[in-house]
């Protein structure tokens, strides 16, 4: 889910907007964009190097976590803990610090002079001396019902979290690229048997990729198949496939499964820093090797904005830490 878009009961929410309780503009020391992972623990940093931080959370406060109902593989929580919990505790601990989260959503923004300025809501400006952008990325799903009903129940997105709940259990992955490959090796360290469902005839993956995918015994390649729904009570039991979809020789296949991953790609929000940012083919923005800066003075980024590899919670926590060392040492350099 983006975090631009409009939330229809966004106005019915507390909204903080200048000191004196109007629009209009305001400046800051450091503004962070998006919340999460990686944009709460750089308004944590932040506040403790009295950066007196403002963060917007976006329409998807705590971002992609708040979708996972069980989280097991984070730091810290030996016995687990579910993600809107988990982003909770985060928030809590960047307000002991007295940063100032705020409801609200980044629309625009104008990095070409400094200070910075990006639009809060179409409507409240925010002048920022640095600019953290911790907007996520959202994992691309198929459009079909049955994914909605079974979220937390069967449908991922990222193998690498919950694949661990699958132990000994068949599931399916969907796509053909390198990432598909890649959940599929992982999960077939785990499960009993994994299919990988494939619209196209062939692997789209490198070529490395797919003999490993071909050699796993327990990897199962279901060639020119595409999903038509889920079934099960309540939870995932299996998936309806439809063989060689449009042609005259199109079946209709079942697949027991207690598990079904998505690993068609996942989408950056990064949609309003186009033009303004440098970023990949497919939008995620660059940052310089070893750091949060971009290409534009005074503003970082962090967390699966700007992660196409990794995309765990762990990791977006790092590169938040970064952003907010890396946005205190650029600030005080300019304050000399």
């Amino acid at each position: 889910m983006s975090l631009f878009k409009s939330m229809d009961n966004l106005e019915a929410k507390k909204e903080k907007l200048t000191p004196d309780g109007t629009s209009g503009s305001e400046h800051v020391k450091c503004l962070i964009i998006g919340s999460g992972p990686a944009g709460y623990t750089a308004a944590i940093y932040a506040a403790r190097a009295n950066m007196q931080p403002v963060m917007y959370q976006g329409m998807e406060p705590g971002g992609q976590l708040t979708t996972t109902t069980e989280v097991e593989n984070y730091p810290g929580y030996p016995e687990g803990v579910s993600g809107p919990v988990m982003m909770e505790d985060f928030k809590k601990q960047a307000e002991r610090f007295d940063a100032d989260i705020r409801w609200g959503m980044a629309t625009a923004v104008d990095f070409s002079n400094l200070p910075h300025k990006v639009t809060i809501d179409d409507k409240n400006v925010i002048e920022a001396d640095t600019v953290i952008i911790a907007t996520g990325a959202t994992a691309k799903y198929l459009g079909i019902e049955a994914e909605k009903k079974y979220a937390g129940g069967g449908v991922s997105a990222c193998a690498t979290c919950d694949g661990f709940f699958y132990k000994g259990k068949d599931v399916a992955v969907v796509g053909g690229g390198d990432t598909a490959c890649e959940e599929a090796l992982y999960l077939a360290g785990l499960c009993h048997k994994v299919y990988m469902i494939v619209r196209k005839p062939f692997l789209r993956a490198s070529k490395i990729m797919q003999k490993r995918v071909l050699n796993t015994p327990n990897i199962e390649v279901l060639f020119e198949h595409n999903t038509k729904d889920l079934f099960g009570d309540g939870v995932v039991e299996g998936a309806i496939l439809l063989k060689k979809m449009g042609t005259p020789e199109e079946e209709e296949v079942k697949i027991n499964i207690d598990g079904f991953f998505l690993a068609i790609g996942h989408k950056p929000n990064s949609e309003i820093f186009k033009g303004s940012l440098e970023m990949d083919e497919v939008g995620y923005i660059k940052t310089m090797p070893g750091t949060s800066k971009t290409n534009v003075e005074g503003v970082f980024a962090c967390g699966d904005v700007q992660d196409k590899v990794y995309r765990q919670a762990v990791t977006a926590a790092g590169t938040g830490c970064m952003a907010a060392i890396d946005a205190e040492r650029y600030w005080s350099e300019k304050q000399e």
